[in-house]
């Protein structure tokens, strides 16, 4: 399905993604010498309407004329402010407050999105490891940062790398030593663990965790019972306080130990000596490594289920590349460095998380559709990947029960979109194919609303179908 909407996604722009070929690496599929010993996969059928790209420009006329009286709607607020521009050419067709900072919400994960793809690119894996403590049969676990990392087949994430797994690899190499301890090591995140400026529900709300950098499961404390309850529960769960000590009794469990407090602690793994005796590992060494699916996986995810947990992790792995604490200020710094270095307006961007829960972010539309822009003009083909997760009007993720209406049904199945929602926030902000078959972006962010959630949706939906609906010329 990821390949199948990224030709949609990018047919406009003259690229394509078709498997074999690197998107079928990334997604762990076959070795390539396999794949090229057998005929080449035909491409997968497109899941919505391919986009023109001869297709006639809309002028900022006719997009004036389409959005100003939807603009200014009741619902939206005494604050909106939008963007909207062309894929192709990067022409601004509308702007009213572009450049003002706003609050996002969930687009957010936009901005992380790319920063993660550029900064890691779409191949990069999350390894998680044990190795060798310093007394002999004790196992360090050291967490990489994967949210995702699963106890056993039943984890809450499809294909995620597995605890078990390592488990298996430490019994392995420990030969006859038995275990005597697990430690755990999750230093690679550093600073508070929940972000600033979240409301004070997020860490019990279910929708946000504890973040470190060890942890199951996105720390949910029933994967099973998520699984069973994501649609009703709009993805929240019941969470663990402290994600990385339950991952490291989990681990010493599958090792054979209690998992008692007194076999479980935290710490640092010893450094790497390179020496051993009488072949017992030596303190440091690695013992068993399994790595998180790639990162145009866990992009997808993070944008389709909005998911808070695996964004803030994502952050973090941006500022690792960059040579930044693991932190939620590193994060922040890290994405506002490459957002510059793709030279995109970073002085428009300013925040405090990954994820969107934090209402001191602030973002301009005009830098969200810039952003867009650039992952989908074919400049920077490993950007295109967030257009995988983006929910569809009318048929998936957030956007599943939009666009039902007949003042919205232009929209559905040609808008593609990231929404943000916290109370008296509303955002969304994706890609429209106009009824001329033109592939535009839009972003529109208001940070103002009145307590009518439904309607306020609704009228932002309005402007989106606007777009659908007309040529705009």
């Amino acid at each position: 399905m990821l390949a199948s909407v990224l030709i949609v996604a990018l047919a406009a722009v003259g690229l394509a993604v078709v498997r074999p070929g690197p998107l079928a690496g990334w997604l762990g599929g076959e070795d390539s010498r396999t794949a090229a010993a057998r005929s080449p996969e035909p491409p997968p059928p497109a899941v919505l309407a391919g986009a023109d790209g001869n297709a006639p420009l809309p002028t900022p006329e006719g997009v004036r004329a389409a959005l100003e009286p939807l603009v200014r709607a009741a619902a939206l607020g005494d604050r909106v402010n939008v963007s909207v521009a062309d894929v192709t050419t990067g022409q601004a067709l509308y702007g009213s407050g572009q450049d003002a900072p706003t609050v996002p919400a969930s687009v957010t994960k936009l901005a992380t999105g790319v920063a993660v793809l550029a900064a890691r690119g779409p191949a990069y894996r999350i390894p998680t490891r044990a190795v060798a403590g310093a007394a002999p049969g004790e196992v360090v676990l050291v967490g990489g940062g994967d949210p995702t990392l699963a106890v056993d087949k039943n984890g809450f994430y499809p294909g995620a790398a597995r605890l078990d797994d390592l488990a298996a690899q430490v019994r392995k190499a420990l030969g006859g030593t038995a275990p005597t301890k697990v430690t755990v090591d999750s230093s690679l995140f550093t600073g508070p663990v929940y972000g600033p400026g979240w409301d004070s529900d997020i860490p019990t709300g279910g929708f946000g965790a504890a973040i470190t950098a060890l942890m199951t499961d996105g720390a949910r404390r029933d994967p099973a019972e998520a699984r069973r309850t994501e649609e009703a529960m709009n993805h929240a769960a019941e969470r663990v306080p402290q994600p990385d000590l339950t991952a490291g009794r989990q681990f010493a469990k599958l090792l054979g130990l209690s998992g008692a407090a007194g076999e479980v602690q935290r710490g640092t793994a010893p450094a790497d000596s390179g020496a051993s005796a009488a072949g017992t590992p030596a303190p440091g060494a690695e013992l068993g490594k399994v790595e998180s699916l790639p990162m145009v996986r866990l992009v997808d995810i993070m944008i389709s289920d909005s998911d808070n947990v695996i964004a803030e992790a994502m952050a973090r792995q941006v500022a690792l590349a960059k040579g930044k604490p693991g932190s939620f200020a590193g994060g922040a710094a890290a994405t506002d460095q490459v957002l510059g270095e793709l030279g995109l307006p970073a002085d428009e961007i300013s925040l405090a998380d990954g994820s969107g829960l934090s209402r001191t972010n602030r973002i301009s539309p005009s830098l969200l559709t810039d952003l867009i822009t650039l992952a989908g003009n074919g400049s920077h083909p490993d950007l295109a990947a967030i257009f995988g997760g983006l929910p569809v009007g009318g048929w998936s993720g957030t956007l599943d029960e939009r666009y039902q209406a007949s003042v919205t049904k232009a929209g559905a199945g040609v808008v593609r979109a990231k929404t943000g929602t916290l109370s008296g926030v509303n955002a969304i902000a994706g890609l429209v194919t106009t009824a001329d078959g033109r592939l535009l972006t839009f972003a529109v962010l208001t940070d103002r609303t009145p307590d009518t959630l439904d309607e306020t949706r609704q009228a932002l939906d309005r402007i989106t179908s606007a777009l659908a609906n007309c040529g705009c010329r």
